[in-house]
């Protein structure tokens, strides 16, 4: 898998939102993929497409040289990946296996022991970005474990996002998504906070907006978001939701306080989300914080 990357038999374990958009993505590089979700019907426009389809995670890693997941937590991830029927089954002798979800460091590491125990590979891969970055192939990935296992895959990652890193061993890429994941999600909330007090002071919202977009404060990820709170209109499909990011939060307080590292931002931010769902308001996208703090101020 060094080097160029050559046709590989690919499994997909997880055809959520950014499930359907890396497999079309590894077809696309010219890889075989096969694939498995929980609910087949969104499996669907991926099987017209081209893409295999498995009865179980070990049926789609007995077709696969390497094997990806992206599922919600570490309870997803141990159902997919160990026990009769999960990947660890199926894998061959030397298989590499990348869980790309954004769980707690340890449970990947218990993971990943339970893969070297039956002579496979696994790393932690997390993907940093949304669906629209994604689509857009600026999606990053940060990897830990195994040195030369990473050089074998990077090829393969590199058809999913142009950004690939090691961070170092397992479990540490997933200790780096839950970093990056508290920045995200401290500077979107931020960004809620500021429109709402600009707002208040008399600034119109496409001017505070407008402002705060061309200034040194600007990024990719508050450009995304801009638009919903200069309509005051959350997309249907949400980039993030309010719970998806909570969860992530929690992760943040968790390894906070496993590693004594203060972490005051992630306990504001995980606040914000409470009063989110408190207004029934957490079925969207999570910039719908602004909402909270217009409302706190007296402004809805």
């Amino acid at each position: 898998m060094s080097g160029r990357a050559r046709r590989l038999a690919v499994g997909v374990i997880g055809l959520g939102a950014m499930g359907q958009l890396i497999v079309p993505r590894l077809m696309n590089a010219g890889h075989e993929v096969t694939g498995w979700n929980r609910s087949r019907d969104k499996a669907a426009m991926l099987v017209e497409a081209g893409m295999l389809w498995a009865e179980h995670p070990r049926a789609v890693a007995e077709q696969s040289e390497l094997v990806f997941s992206i599922v919600t937590d570490s309870k997803a991830v141990k159902a997919v990946a160990l026990g009769p029927d999960g990947i660890v089954a199926g894998l061959r002798k030397g298989g590499i296996f990348i869980d790309m979800s954004t769980i707690e460091p340890d449970e990947s590491r218990a993971v990943a022991a339970e893969f070297a125990r039956a002579g496979c590979i696994m790393l932690d891969g997390p993907l940093s970005g949304s669906p629209v970055t994604v689509v857009q192939g600026n999606a990053s990935i940060m990897i830990g474990g195994d040195e030369a296992a990473f050089e074998r895959v990077k090829p393969v990652l590199l058809a999913i996002g142009p950004k690939v890193t090691r961070i170092g061993g397992n479990g540490l890429a997933c200790q780096m998504k839950i970093a990056v994941n508290l920045l995200l999600m401290v500077e979107v909330i931020c960004f809620g906070e500021a429109v709402a007090l600009a707002e208040k002071g008399g600034v119109a919202r496409a001017v505070a907006l407008d402002a705060m977009l061309k200034s040194v404060a600007a990024s990719p990820v508050l450009g995304y978001r801009g638009p919903f709170i200069l309509d005051g209109k959350m997309p249907a499909v949400p980039l993030a939701d309010v719970t998806l990011q909570q969860k992530d939060m929690l992760l943040a307080l968790n390894l906070g306080r496993t590693l004594g590292s203060p972490v005051p931002l992630a306990a504001a931010a995980n606040e914000m989300m409470n009063a989110c769902r408190g207004l029934g308001i957490d079925g969207n996208d999570f910039v719908v914080a602004h909402r909270v703090y217009r409302r706190l101020g007296g402004q809805e």
